[in-house]
């Protein structure tokens, strides 16, 4: 992993909930095994699920946050904002981002030394990403616009001000590469999807993530 890098500083683990009371007990488990050799901490934001979720997660993590319906994006902004450590990787909370690929991630923001690292995935399944791909992502070099597997450097997001309400990350990661920082990309093979995702099934997922692109292209690349 390159623990020396880490061993020192530590890293915080942020991931946004929303009724994942079932995955968030293996969730925090699988990162606590993959950083066990390094000082951590782990952070959840929980929007407000009404399945118990943030019970479990103040149970569990080092740090729970509750939240009234305020986005998934807004959400991680705010654990970015609380964490601890100067690194901070963010994930999704439904296992579909596999807390083991934690170690290569930070091993490669210390190599490429980067702002901001996104773990893009090699596939992307809905048209809605994949337009986001061709248009944003080529602007940044990073194919997964709307992936939040990321590894930040926390002093570089932390006066962010997000203006567009839920954009799944993607201002986020635009407002990084108009500030000139240094963008990365560390590409992997996801597992399988779950049946039903947080975001909604094809139709509201793609109309979702598509108004999602609009705003960001509106707003960072089509203003003045």
């Amino acid at each position: 992993m390159g623990e020396g890098d880490f061993s020192m500083r530590g890293v915080s683990v942020v991931t946004a909930t929303y009724n994942e009371r079932e995955n968030l007990p293996l969730l925090i488990a699988r990162i606590r095994k993959v950083l066990s050799r390094v000082p951590h901490e782990v952070i959840v934001v929980d929007d407000s699920s009404p399945d118990g979720t943030y019970e479990v997660a103040r149970e569990l993590a080092d740090l729970a946050i509750k939240r009234n319906r305020e986005g998934q994006t807004r959400c991680l902004f705010i654990g970015i904002k609380r964490a601890k450590y100067s690194t901070v990787v963010t994930i999704d909370a439904d296992l579909e981002n596999p807390p083991e690929l934690i170690p290569a991630l930070l091993k490669e923001f210390v190599r490429g030394g980067y702002d901001v690292l996104v773990a893009s995935r090699r596939h992307l399944p809905r048209i809605s990403e994949v337009l986001a791909s061709k248009t944003i992502g080529k602007l940044i070099g990073v194919s997964d616009v709307f992936s939040n597997f990321r590894v930040y450097k926390r002093g570089r997001v932390l006066d962010f001000e997000l203006r567009l309400g839920e954009t799944f990350g993607g201002e986020l990661l635009i407002m990084a590469w108009k500030r000139g920082y240094k963008v990365g990309e560390y590409l992997y093979e996801p597992p399988p999807r779950r049946e039903l995702p947080r975001i909604g099934g094809r139709v509201r997922a793609n109309l979702r993530i598509t108004w999602a692109l609009i705003k960001v292209l509106t707003r960072y690349i089509l203003m003045p």
